[in-house]
């Protein structure tokens, strides 16, 4: 008669039932010295493994974060004298180049999309999404601008109920508005700080809401190095027919800070590729706010920039709706 790993460990609550009934041992009389000891150990090897994947994943989310954010400090230093649509080309170009590198061996199989048409327009919204933003660093504050940005997972949310049909009650309605009151106290219309520029990081995340709906549309039925090499080829293509009449004479600091752009964006994007991969985007998301603390330091020391207290109470205010709208569709499944 065969007995369970229950029938043994002494404290058999903290080891899952699935385990339990995999592993069957003999009678206690015919069990090896220190079975029980070496089991658990196993057990506690497999949980320390996923907890250390999952830690590696919020890392890499972080870092991508971080990398996002130096880029767009990046963008406020450049675009005075490259211009928007430069510092556009090289991220977008410089994604295109690196992600067509790391592809080579399976070019062709990525670049065939069953959607082209979704492709193309997901891509064509996302680079509508980076202009905007771009527009926006060069004459605002790097906090304010990422504050109103980050409304879009509160826009997506609407989007979704819009478009896709997804369930819309009254705590997310209340979400939505809370985002949108945080946008306004950043923003201040009709007050003597108001700046039209602030309206921009607005525009782009309602692009940025756009191109998030179509990718959800495409689900897994396109591998994501498919979207990937659409977003960068897209770009590079439509901007690259502008650089002749845009792109002005630059000298060696706007070439560097146009490469820094590239870099950070590209290792940005290919490292939340990669957390995507080790965790689930549920898990992930809240992580997505450290860009707010990100864009507050950076903005302080790179730029001497001091948020006043209403820029940082809309910035709560956003943070919090995103974060309690992650909480009911994580909390609700």
């Amino acid at each position: 008669m065969a007995l369970t790993v229950s029938g043994f460990f002494d404290d058999a609550k903290d080891y899952p039932a699935s385990a339990a009934q995999a592993i069957r041992l003999p009678r206690a009389r015919m069990r090896p010295p220190h079975l029980d000891t070496l089991l658990k150990a196993q057990y506690a090897t497999g949980m320390n493994t996923d907890t250390s994947v999952t830690a590696r994943a919020i890392l890499l989310t972080v870092a991508a974060i971080l990398c996002f954010s130096l880029m767009d400090a990046t963008v406020k230093a450049a675009t005075p004298t490259t211009g928007t649509l430069t510092a556009l080309w090289a991220r977008y170009t410089g994604q295109m180049v690196i992600v067509a590198i790391l592809i080579a061996p399976r070019l062709r199989q990525v670049a065939r999309s069953a959607y082209p048409g979704l492709q193309i327009a997901r891509s064509l919204l996302l680079m509508a999404a980076t202009f905007f933003l771009f527009m926006a660093l060069g004459q605002i504050e790097l906090a304010a601008a990422t504050a109103v940005m980050a409304t879009n997972p509160i826009l997506i949310t609407l989007g979704g109920a819009l478009f896709l049909g997804e369930a819309l009650g009254v705590r997310r309605i209340a979400a939505i508005a809370g985002a949108m009151i945080g946008a306004l106290i950043v923003i201040r219309p009709g007050t003597d700080v108001f700046q039209p520029a602030a309206l921009l990081p607005l525009v782009a995340a309602f692009c940025f809401a756009g191109y998030t709906l179509i990718t959800r549309r495409l689900g897994p039925r396109e591998d994501v190095w498919t979207s990937l090499f659409y977003t960068g080829l897209v770009g590079a293509v439509v901007l690259s027919g502008l650089m002749p009449f845009v792109m002005p004479a630059l000298d060696a600091r706007d070439i560097g800070l146009l490469g820094l752009i590239c870099c950070l964006g590209t290792a940005g994007q290919l490292m939340l590729v990669r957390a995507l991969s080790m965790a689930e985007a549920g898990l992930l998301a809240p992580f997505n706010y450290s860009g707010l603390i990100f864009a507050v330091i950076i903005g302080l020391t790179l730029f001497g920039e001091v948020p006043d207290a209403m820029t940082l109470l809309g910035m709560l205010v956003i943070a919090a709706a995103g974060i309690y709208v992650w909480h009911r569709e994580t909390h609700a499944r």
